[in-house]
C-alpha cells in the first residue's frame, strides 16, 4: 500500500545531492516534510524553497546524527509522529586512507551515522507503519556494500551492514504493506566526493550518475513494492555481480598486497 501523499516524509542529509532530490520529489508528491541535518541555514533555505514551490508543510530539525544525543532526539520525535509515510536514511560521508593511519574520531562517527542512526530511526517508525499497513523506509547504501578494499574499509563495512539490515527487514515485513529498500548507487554527482577531496576527473565519465536519476529509480521501485536492494543502472548491476566472483587472494594481488 502506498504511503498517503499527505503523510510525513523524513529525509536526513537533505541539503545536497541525493538527499536534496528526495526532498524535492517527496514535496512534489504532496508529503509534509521533516528535514534533518547539521547546517541550520541550508536547512531553512531548502525548506523555504520547497514551501514556495509545492505549498507543503516543511519542518526542519538541526541534529548531528553521528552523535548519540542527536540520533536519540530525532528517534523520539519520530516515534511520537502519528503518520510517518516515508523515512529516507540518507545522511552519510566518506573518508580516505587506511584504517590504522586514519584519525579514530571520523571512523567512530561513520559507524554511528551509517549503522546506529538508520537502525534507531527505522526502529522508531516501523511500529506505526506496520500497524497502518503502509510506509517506505529507504536506506541510502552504496555499491560499496558489495565491495571492499584498502582506503575505505570502514565505509564499505558500514554500507554492507545497511544493505544486509534492509534485506533482513524485507523478510520480516513481508505482507505487512511496508516497503524497505537499500538504495545502492555508484558514483553520483553531489558534494560527497568534494568533501573527501576526491578528484572527480580521475573517475571515468560513464560511471557517473545524476542524483535525479537515482532518486527517480528509487521511488519508482518503492511504488512497485520492491526490490529490497536497488542498484541503479545496468552497468553497476554488472559491476557488482562480477565483483562477487573475484577471489579475495586475487583482489589482494590486484592491489599489490600479496604476501
Amino acid at each position: 500500500m502506498l504511503p498517503s501523499p499527505g503523510s510525513l516524509a523524513i529525509v536526513t542529509g537533505p541539503t545536497a545531492g541525493i538527499g536534496r532530490v528526495f526532498a524535492q520529489r517527496l514535496a512534489a508528491r504532496g508529503h509534509a516534510l521533516l528535514l534533518v541535518a547539521r547546517d541550520a541555514a541550508r536547512l531553512e533555505a531548502l525548506a523555504a524553497e520547497l514551501r514556495a514551490a509545492h505549498q507543503v508543510a516543511c519542518q526542519t530539525m538541526v541534529a548531528d546524527l553521528a552523535s548519540e544525543a542527536g540520533m536519540e532526539a530525532l528517534a523520539q520525535r519520530l516515534a511520537a509522529e502519528p503518520e510517518v509515510g516515508v523515512l529516507v536514511n540518507n545522511a552519510g560521508f566518506g573518508t580516505k586512507g587506511k584504517l590504522h593511519e586514519a584519525p579514530l574520531g571520523p571512523q567512530m562517527d561513520m559507524l554511528r551515522l551509517h549503522v546506529l542512526a538508520p537502525m534507531r530511526l527505522t526502529h522508531a517508525v516501523l511500529p506505526r507503519m506496520v500497524a497502518r499497513g503502509s510506509g517506505w523506509v529507504i536506506n541510502n547504501s552504496s555499491v560499496a556494500s558489495f565491495l571492499y578494499g584498502p582506503g575505505n574499509a570502514n565505509y564499505c563495512a558500514t554500507k554492507a551492514y545497511l544493505t544486509r539490515l534492509t534485506l533482513s527487514l524485507d523478510t520480516e515485513l513481508h505482507r505487512t504493506g511496508v516497503v524497505v529498500q537499500a538504495l545502492c548507487p555508484g558514483f553520483t554527482h553531489s558534494e560527497f566526493h568534494a568533501r573527501m577531496r576526491v578528484d572527480k576527473g580521475n573517475i571515468p565519465s560513464w560511471l557517473w550518475l545524476s542524483p535525479e536519476s537515482v532518486v527517480d529509480a528509487s521511488l519508482a521501485a518503492c511504488a512497485n513494492g520492491g526490490p529490497a536492494v536497488l542498484i541503479p543502472t545496468w552497468r553497476y548491476r554488472v559491476i557488482t555481480a562480477l565483483a562477487q566472483w573475484v577471489p579475495h587472494a586475487l583482489r589482494r594481488r590486484m592491489r599489490g598486497l600479496s604476501r
